[in-house]
């Protein structure tokens, strides 16, 4: 391969030195373009899965977005209904639920995390009754004690206690979904 005079391959361009090499202060795009920027962020982060405003206001300030110009392209969303944190909330709740069996507990301090309002929370959890929570665990702890049928009594406890446990459901849920869950493993045997 035939080198230029630079030593760069031929072919390439010889890689120039970024703002924070050459000590220059880094360009500023015009609000045009950074509004035009940080919509087409917005609706890529969206293509790829629902997200709360929290969330993308945190992606448009990495990407060095400025906060007014951020603040009214989401509010623009917001009032064309891309971006609702009430049906993303729901969206969450039931995907949580039902694919990773977590407790409201759990449901909560996630949805807290991403940034959702806490009276949104409140209004999405409100659904979740201590009877769909003991439900659930007793269904986990069903699928799970079927795999430790050869552990020891107290080893499946244990295990079986502190699975739950990680899955946010109450002390009280646990030890009854347990109970329940080994009463019908006995009566199997």
């Amino acid at each position: 391969m035939i080198s230029n005079r630079r030593g760069a391959p031929a072919g390439f361009k010889k890689r120039q030195a970024s703002n924070s090499e050459t000590g220059e202060a880094p360009r500023k795009l015009s609000p045009e373009r950074q509004e035009q920027r940080a919509r087409n962020v917005l609706l890529y982060q969206l293509a790829r899965g629902a997200k709360s405003a929290h969330t993308l206001r945190q992606i448009l300030e990495k990407r060095e977005i400025d906060r007014e110009i951020a603040e009214s392209v989401i509010e623009r969303f917001i009032e064309v209904g891309l971006i609702d944190d009430v049906s993303y909330a729901e969206t969450v709740v039931n995907s949580r639920q039902k694919f990773k069996g977590l407790a409201k507990s759990a449901i909560k301090r996630e949805l807290s995390q991403k940034g959702v309002e806490a009276a949104i929370v409140e209004q999405v959890t409100d659904a979740i009754t201590v009877e769909d929570e003991f439900a659930m665990a007793l269904e986990l702890a069903n699928k799970r004690i079927v795999r430790m049928a050869n552990l020891e009594y107290a080893v499946r406890q244990r295990r079986l206690n502190s699975y739950l446990a990680r899955k946010g459901y109450s002390s009280s849920i646990v030890i009854a979904a347990v109970k329940q869950a080994e009463q019908g493993l006995n009566t199997a045997s």
